[in-house]
């Protein structure tokens, strides 16, 4: 029954319309590239993959907390024992599992269409950076307890992430990091202890976002007012 009230959850009211947007602008850029007679290689897949991946876990991690107050429900909730791992630790593994299955049936997609990549290679790189911003936008979430100003903070924040990614000064703390877009000045060595370094870094974040948006979960009479 947990299972079920959080599968509800994630796919009830607006998610449909972002999942719709993500297929929308995954057959968008596929059809642009193919258009232009560019040939999709691994660094372009993963672009591609992390950019639909992220807006399948937009709605769900910063609306969760936002779709419990207007369903009335945040009472109930925390009157079960051990309620953040018995239902938002149980959400996000859904949400990640969802996206994951989604991802890797968008995969096979292109790998028997267009290009032949090691699938799940691919997805398990693509998904260091979606824990990364899924978590952090579950945390912001706690934090601001108001899912209009949480999407509003992540947007504005990727949209400064974005930009800022495109300093290669950063190395592997870029977290739009792409495992695959190897510079040609740099050996296969280097770039493979600066792609271990940032998954590191970016598992470490998303761990820490993760405690710190259970731990928020703690406040009850924060989230009832």
């Amino acid at each position: 029954m947990m299972i079920r009230y959080n599968l509800k959850i994630i796919f009830g009211n607006r998610f449909i319309y972002f999942m719709i947007s993500a297929l929308a602008l995954f057959l968008f850029i596929i059809g642009v590239n193919l258009f232009n007679g560019e040939s999709l290689v691994e660094d372009s897949i993963y672009e591609i993959l992390l950019l639909t991946g992220t807006l399948l876990l937009f709605y769900p991690t910063t609306f969760g907390i936002q779709s419990d107050k207007d369903a009335r429900t945040l009472e109930i909730i925390f009157g079960i024992p051990n309620y953040r791992y018995r239902v938002w630790l149980m959400r996000l593994i859904l949400i990640y599992g969802i996206t994951f299955l989604i991802l890797i049936i968008l995969s096979l997609l292109l790998r028997y269409s267009l290009n032949a990549f090691d699938i799940l290679d691919m997805n398990v790189q693509v998904f260091f950076p979606l824990m990364f911003l899924g978590l952090s936008a579950f945390f912001l979430s706690t934090v601001m307890r108001s899912g209009n100003g949480t999407a509003a903070v992540v947007i504005i924040l990727g949209v400064i992430l974005m930009i800022t990614s495109q300093n290669t000064d950063l190395g592997y703390w870029n977290i739009f990091f792409n495992p695959y877009d190897i510079p040609s000045s740099t050996s296969e060595i280097v770039w493979q202890s600066l792609t271990t370094k940032n998954r590191i870094f970016l598992g470490t974040g998303a761990v820490i976002f993760l405690l710190g948006g259970l731990m928020n979960l703690q406040q009850r009479e924060k989230f009832l007012r």
